[in-house]
């Protein structure tokens, strides 16, 4: 059996329960084919980059699953098929990630500190500037003389 990192998104209508039922439904149609979801992370109502299917928010689950690749094309067309589900990405893994996943990990986010103090002086702290407005102008260039003979 092959290892794969399923990540789904849901409607943003449906309650967290829903949600996570959505998931139970789906983890049913792998342990009916043989396979397993050794791992379940609910990373909660998110809001996407750009609208899928007329929604901007979802609920975004994450499933490690253990499964061959039979039971995995069975739960991708009934995902294709359901309402609730906004699309999904299968990728398939050598080995699974021990612990939570990146996006459950914000720990480690938090010791990044602020980013703002990193960046040196800013651009309004040049120092003074040359104010030319006290020296006279530069005299304009003369007009050039007309001639009557350009007209």
């Amino acid at each position: 059996m092959a290892l794969y990192e399923f990540t789904l998104l849901a409607r943003q209508d449906i309650s967290a329960q829903q949600a996570e039922a959505l998931v139970e439904h789906f983890t049913g149609v792998l342990e009916a084919n043989e396979g397993k979801v050794s791992k379940f992370e609910n990373w909660g109502l998110r809001t996407s980059a750009h609208k899928i299917k007329k929604n901007r928010k979802a609920h975004y689950l994450f499933l490690n699953i253990d499964a061959t690749s039979a039971a995995m094309t069975e739960m991708e067309r009934q995902m294709s098929i359901h309402e609730d589900v906004l699309r999904f990405l299968s990728i398939r893994v050598e080995e699974h990630e021990e612990g939570p996943s990146a996006m459950m990990r914000k720990s480690e986010r938090d010791e990044r500190g602020p980013r703002r103090d990193d960046r040196g002086p800013r651009r309004d702290d040049r120092g003074p500037r040359r104010d030319n407005r006290d020296s006279k102008p530069a005299a304009a260039p003369a007009a050039p003389a007309k001639t009557e003979g350009n007209a």
